[in-house]
Order: structure tokens, then C-alpha cells, then sequence
């Protein structure tokens, strides 16, 4: 069993940068793959970036490719995404999720969910 904690959304302005990050419980999160999603209102949740347990793979969608970078720090079982240059279009709300050993960009394929942190970005 995997818990994970979102934190680091807010409102800002377009062009700003904002970290969140994903704290995860239990002392196999090396062992995880981590995925990070987003949902606006009125759309279905998005991949954003994944990343490999090791840290050593990671991927993008192409709508943040480029201003976003996922991290993890297996020592503190905290994956991260940094994000720069923030969009009106990057308003949702951003979630954080695990799945064993290989990285996934289809939501289903994440056994493990964080409750969300919402990301507002203001023109």
C-alpha cells in the first residue's frame, strides 16, 4: 500500500513557475513508478510526466514538454514537478500517482493516488 500527498499548488500569474511535490508513505517508493496527471473542469484527467523508480526515464506530454521537469528523491520518497512558464491552460487540478517498476502514461495504469492540489494560473 502506497499513500501519496500533494503539495505546492496555488495561484499565479502567466509566466511564473511552481513546484509541487508528492510525498509517498512505505519503504518501497524506489520500487515505483511516478506519474503525474492533471484534470480541468469539464475534462478528462491528462498525463502530464512520468518518471522511472530509478529516476533514470522520464516523460512528457507534449503540451508541457519543455517548461516541465519530474524529479524524485528516492532518500526523501518525494517525487516532483517543476513547472515553468505557467499557462491560463494549465489551470487543474494535479495529481500525483504510483504504479510498480515501469512508467505509464494511461491513468489506468496507476494503482496508487494522491488527493490533488489544485494549480491556478491567471492571465
Amino acid at each position: 500500500q502506497v499513500q501519496l500527498v500533494e503539495s505546492g499548488g496555488g495561484l499565479v500569474q502567466a509566466g511564473d513557475s511552481l513546484r509541487l511535490s508528492c510525498a509517498a508513505s512505505g519503504r518501497t517508493f524506489s520500487s515505483y513508478a511516478m506519474g503525474w496527471f492533471r484534470q480541468a473542469p469539464g475534462k478528462e484527467r491528462e498525463f502530464v510526466a512520468a518518471i522511472s523508480p530509478s529516476g533514470g526515464f522520464t516523460s512528457y506530454a507534449d503540451s508541457v514538454k519543455g517548461r516541465c521537469t519530474i524529479s524524485r528523491d528516492n532518500a526523501k520518497n518525494t517525487a516532483y514537478l517543476q513547472m515553468n512558464s505557467l499557462k491560463p491552460e494549465d489551470t487543474a487540478v494535479y495529481s500525483c500517482a504510483a504504479r510498480r517498476y515501469i512508467p505509464a502514461q494511461a491513468p489506468a495504469a496507476y494503482d496508487y493516488w494522491g488527493q490533488g492540489t489544485q494549480v491556478t494560473v491567471s492571465s
